[in-house]
């Protein structure tokens, strides 16, 4: 069949998408010399640095704290449950904005912290939360309460069944949980899990209202001076897009890694399609 409409909707699509791509690279008052010139600038390879710093520690947070969480949340015990879901209420209820704001200036309704019992002990909350550490606070503990569903989710779509037969055998709910269940939920978590990573690379740029210097702040500083907003912002799209392509590319073969159990033949690599359209021909039909 002839799909007529579908060719002419593909053509209207791409002339916009030109047109949108034409109008953005011949404006008129957009400098890309200065996209260039910044691009690589070394104050902006800095920012990229804690960035990516930022990223794995709040994750390794996230996910450390959001697996405990999810157990606990599945635990028997009434108080360990209602524990777990009063954090994740109170955490995914509250904006990350606030959160981070919350941990920057905690030195205002907590100057000093100290050791109950020791009263000449004590250490200034300044000198024990700086801006990175109150970023890091505010992104892992908010990250933490979305994994733990993510986790969750993971833990329950595995049969029950599996649990009984482990425990009949005599595993702890431990034992059970470390070789029988996470190994299987991994194939469930790690697709969202890939995503908020992705999205904590993002969301990194609000630790900008505690004064860290990544990505966005040095953009910022930047355009602060030399007046090239539009241009510094660019800069740090470009860093962020390669950046997320590069975890987006991680997690598409994590994802296969996990996928061996679950499919009787894994679907090829992209370099593997590529190779097998370049070297594979197929004779025309008589």
């Amino acid at each position: 069949m002839r799909h007529t409409w579908r060719w002419v909707g593909a053509g209207i699509v791409l002339v916009i998408v030109g047109g949108v791509a034409y109008t953005v690279a011949t404006a008129p008052y957009l400098h890309w010399d200065v996209v260039w010139q910044f691009l690589f600038n070394q104050l902006v390879l800095q920012g990229v640095v804690l960035t990516l710093e930022l990223t794995v520690v709040a994750m390794v947070i996230g996910i450390v704290l959001g697996v405990i969480l999810a157990v606990m949340r599945l635990s028997p015990n009434p108080v360990m449950s209602s524990l777990s879901w009063v954090y994740i209420w109170f955490f995914r209820g509250t904006p990350l904005l606030v959160q981070i704001f919350f941990w920057f200036n905690i030195a205002i309704v907590l100057p000093y912290v100290g050791i109950p019992g020791i009263p000449h002990w004590s250490i200034s909350t300044n000198i024990l939360i700086p801006a990175v550490v109150a970023a890091i606070l505010g992104l892992g503990l908010n990250e933490a309460a979305y994994m733990a569903e993510i986790v969750r989710a993971g833990i329950i779509s595995i049969e029950h069944g599996q649990t009984e037969a482990a425990q009949a055998l005599g595993m702890t709910r431990l034992q059970v949980m470390q070789r029988i269940i996470l190994p299987q939920a991994m194939r469930v978590i790690i697709p969202p899990t890939g995503n908020e990573t992705i999205s904590m690379l993002k969301t990194t740029s609000l630790a900008f209202v505690a004064s860290v210097e990544e990505l966005f702040t040095r953009a910022h500083e930047i355009a602060s001076s030399n007046f090239r907003v539009v241009e510094l912002l660019f800069v740090a799209s470009i860093w962020y897009l390669c950046m997320t392509s590069i975890l987006t590319i991680g997690q598409y073969y994590l994802e296969r890694y996990f996928a061996r159990g679950a499919a009787r033949e894994l679907p090829a690599t992209p370099w593997q399609r590529f190779r097998r359209l370049l070297f594979t021909y197929r004779l025309a039909p008589p």
